[in-house]
């Protein structure tokens, strides 16, 4: 069966800044069976109700502001695969969850930056499925169960977020910073949950994670852990990866079925 992941892409410049987290991603997909498509839940897709996208051949969207030239620049050429799309979409409305498919949505850099690390060759179909931050945890942890079926299927499902996210405090440091102390706090606090299997803490995160809304001042980039763990049967999460840049972003991986 297919192990499910969350990544913490970070900046979308990662593959040219080159901090830890770059050769840890390069590195990532030697480590498992080589899926036969990617579901990859993005803090870059935010909707009112769950949305697929369901394009052939996805374009980039380069949804950032500032970064080089050379970043815009970039390609990645994966297909797509709408009948995956579809299959999705028909399991969450077959469990009362309206889904929609996107037929023009391309690829947001939460998942063509880390992908392009992972497997450079683009030759895997990407179907992107978004998030909802008006809604509670507990939604995307019930998509996450529905869908765990598809990791019988090769299906990767990976969830592309930050373990923390406050870009408040974001440019106040350098990209090698040491992690403060309430990123850090919350870092460890999630390692620990994660690796003991308590998903009803992670849950209650907001509530109970250490200086949680100083880290997630918005939902949208921890909800993508939530389908993987969902997705996970139950299962205690591995740490794949721990560093910070830019002192407030935790670039922490987990990895569920290893």
């Amino acid at each position: 069966m297919t192990p499910t992941l969350f990544i913490s892409h970070g900046a979308p410049d990662i593959e040219f800044t080159r901090p830890p987290v770059t050769a840890f991603l390069i590195n990532l997909a030697r480590r498992f069976p080589r899926p036969k498509t990617i579901l990859c839940v993005s803090a870059h897709w935010e909707t009112a109700q769950p949305a697929l996208s369901g394009v052939d051949a996805p374009e980039l969207i380069y949804d950032f502001n500032g970064f080089a030239r050379e970043l815009y620049d970039l390609e990645y050429s994966a297909r797509g695969n709408p009948e995956l799309a579809e299959e999705v979409q028909g399991v969450l409305s077959a469990a009362g969850i309206d889904a929609v498919i996107d037929a023009e949505r391309g690829l947001d850099h939460g998942a063509w930056v880390p992908l392009r690390l992972m497997y450079p060759a683009a030759d895997i179909p990407v179907v992107q499925l978004s998030v909802q931050p008006q809604l509670a945890p507990e939604h995307h942890m019930q998509i996450g169960r529905l869908l765990r079926r598809l990791r019988k299927q090769d299906v990767l499902i990976l969830g592309s977020g930050g373990a923390t996210h406050n870009l408040r405090e974001f440019g106040k440091y350098g990209i090698d910073a040491p992690p403060v102390d309430e990123a850090a706090a919350f870092d460890q606090w999630l390692e620990d949950r994660i690796t003991r299997g308590d998903e009803q803490e992670v849950l209650r995160y907001a509530k109970s994670g250490p200086y949680a809304q100083w880290n997630h001042p918005s939902a949208e980039h921890f909800l993508p852990l939530f389908a993987p763990l969902g997705a996970s049967a139950g299962d205690a999460g591995v740490r794949l990866h721990q560093s910070f840049t830019y002192g407030v972003l935790s670039m922490s991986a987990y990895g569920w079925g290893w």
